[in-house]
């Protein structure tokens, strides 16, 4: 056995006792009560809240429909932070841009561990404000645990608590463990092959992730199909293209059907909106992908495949194996049972019209679980054949757990000012969601603009679902946050991921930057468009 096997094993046999450990202890909280006592406080924080909106608004009197934008707010709403604030996740999108282009820093930053300090410190910047300096209240999602109130003394705990329990225990574990589990689970399925890497066969690969991209997730979709699609590509020269407008489609563009598709669509299907509503955009999401690929074919036909030498032609054309899928079982029905954890598993939901309310972080400790079954049973060597690693989720984690604290004084200044910034309109909606979903992480950035659009809703006419929201300011603030999720590595988890796959394969990535004069020449255009055909 070779020695990245002997190393590839021994990382998932401590990854499954890992996965054992954290589910016995759960096991053993949940005997003690505590998970159960924190769905029962969700559900009061949600009771509580719904209450306080009945008394405090005008409801339907004398057939007339109350307009939610009179009502007054039921919890005070807290003063921002310092807009200085935000300077902590300027610098850290500045670093992610910046160090890999500097000669000093660019090898430093390679490895996760420096990628953590950078994050973690700039974290720590924004614990250490809300401790010593911010002096108002803020508000805690976390359990429903409402205002919190600043400790006297020149440190106050509650408030970096308070920001942590949003930032980590609301947002991010979530986040990251359905990543992870996404991740680790196609990667114990191996499409092998090398087909000649014609620009219609690399489209046809494109076409496949983004189809499947609302089924299985952008990040199960990408994971599947990118480690086939640089096979196929070894031998050509001019592949970074493929990969970028992979990220487009697979990772983003593609994942807009369902709620289970990405993030900020599985968040609003939370806040009430009904499961199969998205598939309503089924039109918006024909045309951007069909667009990104008619413009892929086009670019690669044309311009890059010609490019080609000749020797890496012949070679291309005379490597050909058929494609072999390896790992299905138990994989395949695994990544079934994710999407049934993810959609049945919300304590805030009862379970199939039941009475019962699946305990808090249930839904994670199932998808860890499953996990699990798929390192045990699993064959190790569809894993060695894909070289596995954990490398690009730790990446992903090292980042986003600075980001997700970094990001909470803006998040609470558009929470403040988000309805004097003007935006009213589908197409206001559309590009500030998107513009802000680009360097947040969408999934909140999803949220704000949603409270936002609540709040501003005058009308009950052509609500979606009753959630409050006009269907053309809802499909504005999906598409926004989905789409433009593609400008940046930073606008979605699975971009990063593919990114750093694909470096690892040998594949020179563009920059940062770069990346994003990909996003200013092929996505910008057609989001105009997009605003021009769906959102006039």
């Amino acid at each position: 056995m070779s020695e990245h096997a002997i190393e590839g094993a021994a990382s998932q046999r401590g990854v499954l006792a890992a996965i054992v450990a954290v589910v016995l202890v759960y096991l053993l909280t949940a005997r003690a009560g505590w998970p159960q006592h924190g769905t029962e406080l969700i559900l009061e924080a949600e009771h509580a809240e719904a209450s306080d909106e009945f008394v405090a608004g005008d409801h339907h009197k004398g057939g007339q429909v109350a307009q939610r934008a009179s009502l007054p707010t039921a919890v005070p709403m807290c003063p921002p932070p310092a807009y200085w604030m935000v300077a902590p996740f300027a610098l850290l999108l500045g670093a992610i841009a910046l160090l890999p282009l500097i000669r000093a820093s660019e090898h430093w930053w390679e490895s996760n561990r420096n990628k953590f300090i950078v994050a973690g410190g700039l974290g720590l910047v924004t614990l250490l404000y809300y401790g010593f300096v911010h002096a108002d209240a803020i508000e805690c999602h976390f359990l429903g645990q409402g205002l919190i109130e600043r400790a006297d003394g020149p440190f106050s705990f509650k408030l970096p608590a308070a920001v942590v329990a949003n930032a980590i225990f609301q947002d991010f574990l979530p986040f990251i463990v359905l990543l992870f589990s996404l991740y680790t689970i196609a990667g114990g399925i191996r499409i092998e092959g090398n087909l000649p890497a014609h620009p219609i066969t690399n489209t046809a690969f494109i076409c496949v992730g983004g189809l499947l991209a609302s089924f299985i997730g952008t990040t199960g979709a990408a994971m599947l199909l990118v480690r086939p699609l640089l096979e196929t590509n070894r031998e050509r020269t001019y592949v970074s293209h493929t990969v970028v407008f992979f990220i487009f489609v697979v990772c983003n563009c593609g994942g807009c059907l369902l709620p289970l598709g990405d993030p900020p669509l599985f968040l609003g299907y939370l806040q009430g909106v009904p499961f199969l509503w998205t598939a309503s955009l089924w039109k918006e999401w024909l045309f951007i992908n069909g667009a990104l690929l008619a413009v892929y074919f086009t670019w690669d036909r044309w311009r890059c495949y010609p490019r080609e030498t000749p020797p890496d032609v012949v070679r291309d054309e005379t490597r050909v194996h058929r494609l072999h899928f390896g790992g299905l079982w138990p994989n395949l029905p695994l990544l079934g049972l994710v999407v049934l954890a993810v959609a049945l598993l919300d304590p805030t939901k009862s379970l199939l019209g039941t009475d019962w309310h699946p305990w808090l972080y249930l839904r994670e400790i199932m998808l860890l679980s499953l996990v699990g079954l798929s390192l045990a049973f699993g064959p190790a060597s569809v894993r060695h054949g894909n070289k596995f690693n954990y490398g690009a989720i730790v990446e992903v984690a090292a980042l986003f757990v600075g980001i997700f604290i970094c990001m909470q004084p803006a998040l609470q200044i558009l929470h403040v000012k988000g309805p004097e910034l003007g935006v009213n309109t589908a197409p206001k909606f559309f590009w500030t969601t998107g513009a802000l979903s680009s360097v947040l992480d969408n999934a909140p950035t999803y949220l704000v603009f949603f409270e936002t659009a609540r709040a501003l809703h005058a009308d009950g006419i052509q609500t979606a679902g009753g959630v409050g929201i006009p269907d053309a300011l809802l499909a504005a603030i999906s598409l926004g946050a989905v789409f433009m999720g593609a400008n940046t590595y930073i606008g979605n988890g699975p971009n990063f991921m593919v990114k750093t796959i694909a470096e690892k394969s040998g594949v020179r990535m563009p920059s940062f930057f770069g990346y994003m004069i990909y996003s200013a020449l092929v996505l910008i255009p057609l989001f105009v468009v997009t605003t021009l055909l769906f959102f006039r």
